[in-house]
């Protein structure tokens, strides 16, 4: 596996903003070519609106409805699914921000739709503008990190042109990101994201300290658990589902937190269900199993 990167920081301090968004610190391998120690394990429950998707399409649950539901469940941090806000209008992502604060919960993102593996520049252009306003949209939320797609590879397309492409469109938009101190996460989706190998190729074109992978540990088809060991030195943010492929295998997630600690993760470990049964039952028993596995092996 691919895993030649240049070696530079991620933002990964843990701390507030005004309604307590966190992001992740250096990178372990950084750190290790520096003689420092690794950083001690610091990973937080989370969990995607994502998860209650059927709830909030329906309407029988708001964003509102689901930052509490997090705090009855005990949960650090929420991923703002975007799709289910009811606007952009400043007034109405303070009230969401200032929810967040008065119940001490943090945000660790905001997921937005994007199709950045594009051959045509003006389409790319445009994939740069959606992205752009939602990176204002983020900041004025008060999170510090966006997941972005790279989008399907269009028919008769190699994987390096594919790369190629999605860089293209991520770097700009990266640059703008950075201007807001916030981090944009390419997730392990699929398409020109299916492979370890293509999300590190993006990465390495983008090479900004802005830029990682929001790391689905379930997106991967073949051998998850090597796939995301090369990713968990870039990743700022995770998808956590208890199986993985299409066949809904059964993932190992001892084995899996024992591999974020050892590659020196320091963030958020953010529940997004998509299991068979309804998620108001569902949604609970994974989050229990986060719960238990960050009191395991994290120093939070």
């Amino acid at each position: 596996m691919e895993n030649t990167l240049p070696r530079r920081r991620f933002l990964q301090a843990a701390g507030f903003a005004a309604a307590g968004s966190l992001v992740t610190g250096p990178r372990a391998d950084a750190r290790r070519a520096e003689g420092s120690a690794s950083p001690r394990p610091r990973l937080l429950t989370g969990c995607c609106a994502y998860s209650y998707r059927k709830y909030l399409q329906s309407g029988k649950m708001t964003m509102e409805d689901f930052f509490l539901k997090a705090v009855e469940l005990e949960i650090d941090g929420v991923d703002v699914t975007t799709y289910w806000l009811k606007s952009t209008d400043p007034a109405y992502l303070f009230s969401l921000r200032h929810l967040a604060f008065k119940h001490a919960l943090l945000f660790s993102g905001a997921a937005i739709r994007t199709e950045m593996c594009q051959p045509d520049p003006g389409r790319r252009a445009v994939e740069i503008a959606n992205i752009k306003k939602w990176v204002e949209a983020t900041e004025l939320l008060g999170a510090s990190h966006v997941r972005v797609f790279g989008g399907k590879l269009p028919e008769g397309a190699t994987d390096a042109q594919g790369v190629e492409w999605t860089a293209e469109t991520m770097k700009p938009a990266c640059d703008y990101a950075a201007l807001k101190g916030i981090t944009l996460g390419i997730e392990s989706h699929g398409g020109i994201t299916s492979k370890a190998s293509n999300i590190l190729a993006i990465l390495r074109r983008v090479d900004s300290p802005y830029a990682g992978c929001n790391l689905d540990i379930s997106n991967f088809q073949e051998d998850p658990y090597s796939q995301v060991e090369a990713l968990i030195s870039y990743a700022t943010h995770t998808h956590i589902r208890d199986w993985y492929g299409k066949q809904h295998q059964p993932l190992d997630l001892d084995r899996m937190w024992q591999m974020f600690v050892q590659g020196g993760y320091q963030g958020f470990m953010s529940v997004e269900y998509e299991g068979e049964e309804d998620a108001a039952t569902g949604v609970p028993k994974l989050v229990e199993k986060v719960k238990t596995l960050c009191r395991k092996y994290s120093t939070v």
